[in-house]
């Protein structure tokens, strides 16, 4: 990967990326109170559980929420997949029923990345081995910002190859990255060396997702798709837990890379608190209740 920073520079404008926020932010709001595009967005949420306490039951739990979703609420779509630390896949794999629901987990040192890469080459296949069929990773932050472009590739196609089917999304951690330029390298970098998705954020570290990245991000996919022809997914992720910053995301999905992104095939949400917010304003929506939801 010689030179790879100066073959792939980013072609973004400042003011470009202001102005393009500005018209999200403004056209998300004619969404607000449209209850199908709330239920689009409900079905895009990766549910997520990554806790110090979390156990086998309190997971079981959480499984049984997921499964017991349509009795409670007959209108709504199910969530995309549910996220845990690998070593809940088999826990996952034996007690979701809902169907279209994807076994996640985290997993190659999560949050960090700081472990030996063999390491992250062997709790991604035991999560695989145990029914994961989206694994989400983060890159060598640090290795990344030292210009170590092929270790971070390297390790990105390393995972990606024990994966089967499943899909990889990749975290760059833009919070990390200060730049616009280091946040359209990493995603140019996770693209070609494996990634099915780019994903801001852990939510680990702040600041999480932001419209800026997101901007960056999506631009990166455009610029890929067209030369490569394959669709990535996108997934902001982190401190997202209103439906109207949601739904900035929805639109900035929608004017840069277009309606065909628009499902949780290719894009999701990493946030598990929206999940509750928008369940709320889909019964007031639909029944004129008022009372807050708080399902999960």
């Amino acid at each position: 990967m010689d030179n790879f920073a100066d073959k792939n520079p980013c072609p973004l404008k400042e003011d470009e990326m202001k102005l393009s926020i500005e018209n999200a932010i403004s056209n998300s709001k004619s969404q607000v109170n449209n209850i199908e595009t709330l239920k689009l967005l409900f079905n895009c949420i990766d549910l997520t559980s990554l806790n110090t306490e979390d156990s086998a039951d309190s997971i079981r739990e959480f499984v049984d929420k997921v499964n017991d979703l349509s009795t409670h609420f007959k209108s709504v779509p199910q969530v995309a997949a549910m996220c845990v630390y690998p070593v809940f896949a088999p826990v996952l794999n034996g007690a979701l029923k809902a169907k279209g629901v994807n076994i996640a987990v985290v997993s190659a040192g999560f949050p960090s990345s700081q472990t030996f890469s063999d390491v992250k080459k062997l709790e991604t296949q035991r999560a695989i081995d145990f029914g994961a069929n989206e694994v989400d990773i983060v890159i060598s932050v640090g290795e990344f910002q030292e210009g170590n472009y092929e270790f971070v590739g390297e390790e990105i196609s390393m995972i990606k190859a024990v994966m089967k089917d499943a899909h990889l999304k990749v975290i760059l951690e833009t919070g990390a990255l200060k730049e616009m330029d280091e946040i359209w390298l990493a995603s140019v970098l996770s693209m070609e060396t494996g990634a099915d998705f780019i994903k801001t954020s852990t939510g680990k570290q702040q600041p999480a997702a932001t419209f800026e990245a997101a901007y960056v991000m999506l631009n990166a996919i455009k610029k890929h798709h067209k030369e490569s022809g394959k669709m990535i997914g996108f997934k902001p992720a982190g401190g997202i837990s209103t439906a109207e910053d949601a739904l900035v995301y929805y639109q900035l999905v929608k004017d840069i890379l277009g309606e065909e992104w628009l499902n949780n095939k290719y894009f999701r949400i990493g946030a598990s608190r929206l999940a509750n917010n928008l369940l709320t304003k889909i019964q007031n929506l639909e029944t004129g209740k008022t009372n807050e939801i708080n399902y999960f």
